[in-house]
C-alpha cells in the first residue's frame, strides 16, 4: 500500500484466501492480507486501496458467482469414487470361471 492513501478492509476465511487470487489479478486490484493473530479458526483481513472501491465490488461479485457456481455443480472425484465402488461390487458378484476351453476337443 503506497503511502497517503485510503484503505478499505474486509474479513475472509481461510478457505476463499487462494481462490479469490485469480479474480483479483483479473481485475488488478491490489490488495494486502493479514492474519488475526490469537484467534482458533484463522481469520483474515484483506485490505484494499481506497480509489479501487469500485472495482472491488465488481471483482467480490465475480467471485461469488464463481463460488456459487462451483457449489452447484457435483463434485467429480466424489462421482469417480461412487462409479468405483459399484464396479468393484459388480466384480465381486461376478462368477469367475477357471475352466478355460480353447476350442479344441479330446
Amino acid at each position: 500500500m503506497k503511502q497517503n492513501t485510503g484503505v478499505s478492509s474486509m474479513e475472509i476465511t481461510d478457505a476463499n484466501i487462494k481462490a479469490f487470487e485469480p479474480v483479483a489479478k483479473k481485475y488488478g486490484l491490489d490488495y494486502s492480507l493479514k492474519k488475526v493473530k490469537g484467534e482458533e479458526p484463522p481469520r483474515y483481513l484483506v485490505f484494499f486501496k481506497g480509489r479501487d472501491v469500485d472495482v472491488m465490488t465488481e471483482a467480490f461479485k465475480e467471485f461469488a458467482a464463481k463460488q456459487l457456481n462451483r457449489e452447484k455443480k457435483p463434485s467429480i472425484r466424489k462421482m469417480l469414487a461412487n462409479f468405483r465402488e459399484k464396479a468393484k461390487q459388480m466384480n465381486q458378484s461376478r462368477q469367475k470361471e477357471k475352466n478355460k476351453d480353447r476350442g479344441r476337443e479330446r
